[in-house]
């Protein structure tokens, strides 16, 4: 059990940089520090993307509209944060 629990917490550890990874690329794009032209950018754009927009849709169909603000990163990070906390504290010690 001890060893599913780590998995589950290695995952929620590697999505986190990959949300991470994402907005600093969202920001370096609309900056045009690089270029989606360049296909090893628009790979590691596509890739991110595909792993972080269908969370991060559902968190925006209940976000109110902030103009060209996106919050959805920084509540599924929140979210990330609690569930790797509820697991780590709560939920482990009882089931170890």
């Amino acid at each position: 059990m001890t060893a599913i629990i780590q998995l589950v917490l290695t995952i929620l550890d590697l999505y986190k940089y990959v949300i991470f990874a994402m907005v600093i690329l969202s920001w370096l794009i609309t900056f045009n520090v690089v270029n989606l032209n360049n296909r090893f950018v628009y790979g590691l754009w596509d890739m991110v993307n595909k792993l972080t927009e269908p969370l991060l849709r559902q968190i925006r169909r209940f976000l109110p509209n902030l103009g060209g603000i996106d919050l959805s990163p920084i509540i599924l990070l929140l979210a990330i944060f609690f569930l790797s906390n509820f697991i780590r504290y709560d939920l482990a010690p009882k089931l170890l």
